[in-house]
């Protein structure tokens, strides 16, 4: 598995002048936040960090995400990172590949409740972000994987986005030959739709 994630950007540096004072915003995702065909600079968690410098809120982007993760690999991830990082906020964003594969959901679930935990043990605030796949799975089985996201962040009484590509995942033009990964253009937008969900965990 591919550690295309896993970059730590210091654009909160600007602000603060010091890694210890800046609190830790743990990106915990797939592809989808790791950049996949993307430059680091293009992804939205990059862009994210420049955002909270121009807006003056004080943390810095540790992006954790790996391209193919599912979230039982990111559950056997996560303590570590915890532990290593000490995050104020942990967004987790991952899923994706366990519908793709047509993994049982029940596991997803447990392994995202076990995620969610894990993180408020370490009084981390928590942003769950879903994602809608692709009709051709089926009615059934995709109605069951979307209920998953929400009954985590309903059960963990956690922030909730229900779709990372809300706004743009009806227009072709904005993603890549795969269809799956947005284009560069297209990343402003889904860090518009992270920015309004994560606003309220943040620092005022």
């Amino acid at each position: 598995m591919k550690w295309v994630g896993s970059v730590l950007f210091w654009f909160g540096l600007l602000v603060t002048g010091s890694a210890e004072a800046a609190p830790v915003i743990l990106v915990f995702g797939d592809s989808l936040s790791a950049g996949y065909g993307l430059s680091a600079s293009q992804s939205w968690p990059s862009l994210l960090q420049k955002r909270l410098t121009t807006e003056r809120k004080n943390y810095f982007i540790v992006n954790a995400s790996i391209s193919g993760e599912t979230s039982a690999g990111g559950l056997s991830r996560l303590p570590i990172a915890l532990a290593q990082h000490q995050p104020a906020i942990v967004i987790i964003e991952l899923g994706a590949n366990d519908g793709l594969r047509g993994l049982a959901v029940q596991d997803m679930q447990k392994n995202l409740n076990r995620m969610v935990a894990l993180a408020k043990q370490h009084h981390a605030k928590v942003l769950l972000i879903g994602i809608h796949l692709p009709p051709n799975y089926g009615m059934d089985y995709t109605q069951k994987f979307q209920q998953v996201f929400v009954a985590v962040a309903h059960q963990q009484k956690v922030a909730f986005l229900p779709s990372l590509l809300n706004g743009i995942e009806t227009n072709p033009a904005l993603f890549q030959a795969d269809g799956f990964h947005p284009i560069a253009s297209a990343e402003v937008t889904v860090l518009d739709t992270v920015w309004h969900a994560l606003l309220p965990l943040l620092k005022h």
